[in-house]
């Protein structure tokens, strides 16, 4: 290994190889309420429908998030079939897409192939990402194109490529079309505090920046033309001025947070194991840059950083705050974190980085106690083979722990094996079991398994068991109790149950958890019962 390097090419090739096994294992698992299962549902209308223009959940017209995750989805399912795998795969791929762009900018920035693979591995270890890649969403796709466009933008500054204007403004559209103007406020940003630093405004006001409008234009018109099938003008005009606007003001959503250190805090979980270095290499640039008047170095950048603090500030004044909207700006993180650690690395900052490793062995232990505790109270070991090979990883880490080598490489390499180690414990062991705590894919599998007529099963309005339609491969008719009629078939939760003015026959109940809200109450099994709730599916008798 040489002076610049901080992991081998040995290291490198074994946790890409590790991540590798961590996101594909994540393509097993069922699916989570709500808003995973729900998008799969209704990918899976289009490909049932061949339907593509217009857009539903449940059986409600869709004003919200654009198409093109549930495009990608909905082809991915009419090529491999519904099923779970089918709705992830293109999730994967652009989280794929993310991790090679991540490499590729850090390439441009900085001109350190070692420093660039570890920009990609860092992405591909935070823990939002991988979460993303399983309880997919439409970040998955808004972090693949986000970062590819500002890679493109970079490169088309710095070099005067047409393709790469063509790509930028193409990207930018794709970015657009699968989470609205949140996607080019992020790229815009970023690529803002590239041109406040690097002063390069000719190079990207020229006449070539007409490529990226036009490829930005007809990118963008798909989602256009489908927004004015279903909704007329009043689509376009929500798409283009209206979405991202009243998410930021909280019109027409429940206001989820007024803490203005929402997004800081978030990601302390969300950008682990790296958060505390990032932390930390985030105000002492930030000192830099006000120390030096934000003077033009050379061999400086100032995208990362910039782009991080014009997002969040923005994000934060926010009045609807949920975590996975950082999705889009981890790929920014991981080169600026990957950066800081060369930083210190070179200039042998030993004390620094001894801190962070007592730090970090912390986070270890600690999780490897809360590891033990759920194989204990809940998971118990599902999954042999995986369990084995999990804790043969463990088992690696706590032997290089012990192993003197230079402090920075093994803060690095204990670090990334880490995030390798907990999440194949989560995707083999505990997210499968916590998934069965969901009522509505335990009916489905209910109604799978006995053959029952599919045609006849209903459920009441507002009513939205998304796990239960996807798994019966079926968008289950919502009705009013009114409508119902002798020997149909009901979905139905015990809270509707009680009120229910019918003789029926209770065919098949299930346990249910809001699973995406843990509790520790649910996870001691001397409370849980407590905190169950009921499905049921039961026969109208009359």
């Amino acid at each position: 290994m040489t002076q610049n390097q901080l992991l081998s090419k040995r290291q490198i090739f074994l946790l890409f190889v590790g991540f590798s096994v961590v996101y594909i294992s994540g393509m097993f698992i069922p699916l989570m309420e709500n808003d995973s299962a729900q998008h799969a549902t209704m990918a899976m209308r289009m490909a049932l429908n061949n339907d593509f223009l217009n857009i539903f959940k449940g059986e409600n017209p869709y004003l919200d998030k654009p198409h093109l995750h549930f495009w990608l989805s909905a082809i991915s399912m009419k090529i491999f079939g519904i099923n779970h795998i089918a709705y992830r795969i293109p999730a994967l791929l652009c989280l794929c897409l993310a991790c090679f762009s991540t490499k590729k900018l850090a390439d441009l920035l900085y001109a350190n192939e070692n420093l660039s693979y570890l920009a990609s591995l860092i992405f591909l270890s935070a823990q939002t990402i991988i979460l993303s890649a399983h309880d997919v969403r439409t970040d998955a796709v808004l972090t693949g194109f986000i970062i590819f466009s500002v890679w493109q933008f970079v490169k088309f500054i710095k070099t005067q490529n047409t393709g790469a204007a063509l790509l930028a403004g193409f990207g930018t559209a794709m970015a657009f079309s699968s989470k609205g103007q949140m996607a080019i406020v992020i790229i815009g940003f970023c690529i803002l505090a590239y041109l406040l630093y690097s002063r390069d405004w000719k190079k990207f006001f020229n006449l070539k920046i007409l490529l990226v409008g036009l490829a930005f234009i007809i990118g963008i018109l798909p989602v256009l033309y489908a927004y004015h099938h279903q909704f007329g003008n009043k689509g376009i005009e929500f798409i283009l001025f209206n979405q991202s606007v009243n998410r930021l003001n909280a019109t027409g959503f429940e206001e989820t947070s007024p803490d203005y250190f929402f997004f800081f805090h978030t990601l302390l979980w969300a950008f682990l194991p790296f958060s505390l270095v990032f932390y930390v290499g985030v105000f002492q640039k930030s000192a830099f840059f006000i120390k030096n008047r934000f003077r033009k170095i050379d061999g400086v950048e100032f995208l990362t950083l910039g782009g991080f603090w014009l997002v969040m500030l923005l994000f934060s004044a926010s009045k609807f705050k949920l975590p996975h909207y950082l999705n889009g700006l981890i790929g920014i993180l991981a080169v600026l974190t990957a950066a800081y650690l060369f930083e210190i690395y070179r200039r042998n900052q030993v004390r620094k980085i001894k801190v962070l490793y007592i730090i970090q062995l912390v986070v270890i232990f600690g999780s490897i106690l809360g590891i033990g505790l759920l194989i204990h109270y809940f998971t118990g070991i599902p999954n042999k083979v995986m369990y084995g090979f999990t804790a043969l990883i463990f088992a690696y880490l706590l032997f290089r722990i012990f192993v003197k080598e230079n402090p920075f490489r093994k803060y690095v390499f204990m670090s990334l094996l880490f995030g390798v180690a907990v999440n194949l414990f989560l995707n083999t062991q505990f997210y499968p079991v916590l998934t069965r705590y969901q009522g509505g894919l335990k009916l489905a599998e209910f109604v799978n398994e006995n053959h029952l007529e599919k045609e006849r099963i209903l459920m009441l309005k507002g009513n939205e068991t998304w796990s239960f339609d996807f798994y019966t491969q079926r968008n289950t008719p919502r009705i009013e109790e009114m409508d119902l009629k002798k020997d149909d078939l009901l979905v139905i939760s015990r809270e509707e149950l009680a009120k229910l003015n019918r003789n029926y026959l209770i065919l098949d109940a299930e346990n249910h958890f809001r699973i995406t809200r843990l509790s520790l109450k649910f996870l001691n099994p001397d409370k849980r019962a407590a905190q169950l709730d009921l499905v049921y599916l039961v026969k109208i008798l009359n």
